[in-house]
């Protein structure tokens, strides 16, 4: 079997890690093929909302470490060049990704794959999932933009507190500390996952993206900043039909049809 497994239906893809032997941790091969289908649905007309989830008991345990450890020569920047090429570039790709993405998190998300889960979108986590920041327990600085994400939507002393300790997260505990949008039954988080995706699927998917890209880039910018990218993401969305038709809509009382351009 694939080791990532996708499919679309409707207007909403799912991308399945399927590692449940080693819970889903990822491999350089998996991580790339997760990549190049996030570029492809941000180019694909026909493809309105991501969603993101694993097979078996884990999300994803984070990168696998397998072989990650070498008694060969290693040069300086070469560790740095690996995270820049690797993680970074999967976080990047979640982060840059022109249609939502939401991650169904059926497990454990440990590590990149904590990381993985919290660059999406939405969050919806099953009941028995846990959430990691399992770096410190391996001696190691965490990566993968955890450093980047965690402060942005917990602040730095809550960030610091999961990051010093590694200590697990329960769903609920997540969902406390605003890491989660909801907490499912497991026997529900793929139904709702879906549900989401195939409302978000009917929405002004233009307006979606340049919200998501102004909502992204809110914490890193100036008010002076953010409110010239407001305008011209305005300025931009005005050009399509879809914001068209949510005018149109509203004029004549009656419900939108967003075609997604």
């Amino acid at each position: 079997m694939p080791a990532v497994l996708y499919e679309t239906a409707g207007q909403v893809l799912t991308v399945t890690l399927n590692r449940p032997e080693a819970l889903n941790a990822l491999t350089p091969d998996q991580r790339d093929e997760i990549v190049r289908l996030l570029s492809t649905a941000s180019a694909a007309a026909g493809i309105r909302a991501v969603v993101l989830t694993g097979t078996g008991r884990g999300f994803c345990a984070g990168a696998d470490l397998r072989g990650a450890a070498t008694t060969g020569e290693r040069i300086a920047g070469d560790v740095a060049r690996t995270l820049r090429t690797g993680a970074q570039r999967l976080i990047a790709a979640v982060l840059d990704c022109e249609k939502p993405v939401i991650a169904a998190v059926n497990g454990t998300a440990a590590g990149l794959g904590a990381h993985l889960a919290l660059a999406c979108d939405l969050v919806l986590a099953a009941e028995s999932a846990k959430f990691i920041e399992v770096f410190v327990r391996r001696g190691l600085v965490p990566d993968g933009g955890g450093a980047y994400l965690l402060p942005r939507l917990i602040g730095p002393q809550r960030a610091k507190e999961l990051m010093f300790f590694g200590d697990a997260l329960t769903a609920t505990q997540a969902e406390h500390l605003g890491l989660v949008n909801r907490v499912i039954p497991d026997a529900d988080l793929t139904q709702t996952a879906h549900s989401w995706a195939e409302r978000l699927a009917t929405g002004p998917t233009r307006a979606l993206a340049l919200t998501k890209q102004l909502v992204n880039a809110s914490l890193d910018t100036d008010r002076a900043t953010a409110f010239a990218a407001e305008a011209a993401a305005q300025e931009i969305n005005m050009t399509t039909a879809d914001a068209q038709e949510g005018v149109r809509s509203f004029v004549e009382r009656r419900d939108a049809l967003y075609r997604g351009h």
